[in-house]
This record gives structure tokens, C-alpha cells and sequence, in this order.
């Protein structure tokens, strides 16, 4: 691969080439460019942020991941009620999906879920300071 190429009539230049970026056997984690583009970034918080990154790079190429709320609040250094709170949200704005792992389990299945097509929602009333659902 050369270190410059033509694209859309802007020169890009890669600075290391030799580094650039594949989805290879360990992992599939990626984040979709519209979380910005749609304007998602705005309505999420730092731990918002930080809770669906991490469940992007552990998911599976389904989008789901298997991992405890506990080991998501060890890996990131956030408490267990600020994560079930962030997690919520998640769910709330339909970016993730949860299901337990079984009747009574209090952990479950986490599903990165594909971006709406119309962006997020106009209005998530608890995110201005209302209760959480």
C-alpha cells in the first residue's frame, strides 16, 4: 500500500502504511462512522461512550457480548449504579440490547445493535433530567 492516495479530490497521506487497520481472526470490534455523522455522539455521555465501546470491541460478529456487568465496571473503573445506570440509557436510546442469560440471572446478553437509519431520537425525555425507565 503507498503511503498517499486520491480521494475525493483531497489528497490523503496515511503516516504509518504499515499499520493500517484490518478486522483480523482476534477480534471484530469496530464503531459505526454514523455515531457521529447522526449525531448520536451529542446525546452521550463520557461513561455513555465508554460502556458501548467497550461492548463494540467484545462483541461477537453478531454485536453480542457475554460479559458481566462486574467485569464491564472492573475494565472501565465505573461503579455498579453508575453502570446500570449508563446501561439503561443504552437500552433507552435502542443502541443496545439486553437479555439474561437465563430466568432469574442477574448478568445476560448484551447485542450492539445496527443504527437506526433515521438517527437517534428526537426527544428521550429522561435524558433532560427525568426518571430512568
Amino acid at each position: 500500500m503507498t503511503a498517499q492516495r486520491e480521494t475525493h479530490s483531497a489528497r490523503v497521506v496515511v503516516p504509518r502504511p504499515e499499520r493500517v487497520r484490518r478486522i483480523g481472526p482476534s477480534g471484530f470490534g469496530w464503531l459505526d462512522a454514523h455515531l457521529r455523522k447522526q449525531g448520536w455522539l451529542e446525546l452521550l455521555t463520557t461513561e455513555d461512550l465508554a460502556v458501548y465501546s467497550f461492548l463494540c470491541l467484545v462483541a461477537n460478529p453478531q454485536g453480542v457480548s457475554w460479559y458481566r456487568r462486574d467485569r464491564i465496571g472492573q475494565a472501565l473503573g465505573i461503579g455498579d449504579d453508575a453502570l446500570r445506570h449508563t446501561l439503561k440509557r443504552l437500552y433507552a436510546l435502542d443502541l443496545v440490547a439486553y437479555r439474561p442469560f437465563g430466568r432469574h440471572a442477574s448478568d445476560g446478553f448484551h447485542q450492539v445493535l445496527s443504527l437506526s437509519p433515521e438517527g437517534p431520537p428526537e426527544a428521550v425525555a429522561w435524558l433532560e433530567g427525568e426518571s430512568i425507565p
